[in-house]
């Protein structure tokens, strides 16, 4: 008897995902995080990619500035994203970050308006 498609197909894809680069799990990661996300926390995120596409924005230096504090509890789950989502992106290259932003145009076309909008408006494109 031979094994059913489900299994064969699974197996593929494991191979498939085992054999990817390092960047690409990391950017399978975020796509699913990103997935399971509530609207806030993708609002967030949003803020973070504007923030990482315009570095010169000194309106996220406040930003940053206002949510220094000292916290008696541990981060949550979402932030542990974030920070390894910004630690990735520090590595990887422009068409690496361009192909997180085509895949994420793919799951939430609205996301990627909205963050194009933003850069613009940063870059005083808008208008």
């Amino acid at each position: 008897m031979t094994e059913p498609p489900l299994k064969l197909n699974t197996a593929r894809n494991l191979q498939n995902i085992m054999s990817s680069s390092c960047t690409e799990k990391e950017l399978q990661c975020v796509l699913h995080w990103f997935q399971g996300w509530s609207p806030m926390q993708k609002d967030d995120f949003l803020k973070d990619m504007v923030d990482k596409a315009v570095p010169n924005n000194v309106d996220a230096l406040f930003d940053a500035m206002d949510t220094m504090t000292v916290a008696d509890k541990p981060p949550s789950i979402f932030q542990c994203q974030i920070k390894l989502f910004s630690q990735w992106f520090q590595g990887w290259n422009n068409a690496e970050r361009n192909q997180l932003i085509q895949q994420l145009q793919i799951l939430d076309p609205n996301f990627v308006a909205k963050f194009n909008f933003e850069v613009e408006k940063m870059n005083g494109n808008s208008g």
